[in-house]
């Protein structure tokens, strides 16, 4: 296996691994038709076995504090995507990716590594056993068919009905979005000191 940046010809199976990764976990909805192209600098590695990318990281960086991390001080970078292909997980990937870029990000004089998951909690191991620590949480509400949206939402446009939508929960009472709505995942923020 070869851990190397990503390049423009990486695009389709980077598409391609990073749905495969996500199918099973809390943003199985969240597919990606092409690859992101970041605003800011970024460290974005592939890993590569045979041909196929089966690993992926892309970290957006500052260059001005409070640009890109919701949270610190000091340079940061926001890890947008990581993701191990379903048929090489448990081999270390997603940590030789994370040590790749972990590299990068001291050359570039970042302090400290941010990431948002949701409640997966295969996945908030992962980052507590690479070292990083929780620090906030927000609930991130999906509501579908009449009744939850009723309970939440009006359109004040006449003839204008509503059928789907997400929304984030800041508030202190998360028992009681929970209870009401069917689909509620909490997001994390995990933070890594460089």
């Amino acid at each position: 296996m070869e851990i190397r940046p990503y390049r423009s010809g990486d695009e389709t199976g980077w598409v391609r691994c990073r749905v495969l990764a996500f199918l099973d976990t809390a943003y199985y909805e969240n597919v990606l038709r092409e690859k992101e192209v970041y605003d800011n600098p970024s460290i974005e590695l592939v890993a590569i076995e045979n041909g196929q990318v089966i690993g992926l990281i892309d970290v957006e960086y500052e260059i001005k504090e409070s640009t890109v991390c919701s949270r610190g001080t000091g340079l940061g970078g926001m890890i947008w995507h990581i993701a191990v292909h379903p048929d090489f997980r448990r081999q270390g990937i997603g940590k030789q990716l994370l040590l790749e870029a972990e590299k990068f990000a001291r050359v570039n004089s970042l302090n400290r590594l941010e990431a948002w998951t949701r409640d997966d909690d295969w996945v908030n191991d992962w980052y507590v056993k690479n070292r990083f620590q929780k620090v906030d949480s927000y609930l991130q509400v999906y509501m579908g068919g009449k009744e939850e949206m009723r309970q939440a939402l009006s359109s004040s446009l006449p003839d204008f009905h509503l059928v789907q939508a997400y929304g984030h929960y800041v508030g202190e009472k998360k028992e009681d979005i929970q209870g009401r709505f069917k689909r509620v995942h909490e997001c994390s923020c995990y933070e890594k000191k460089l």
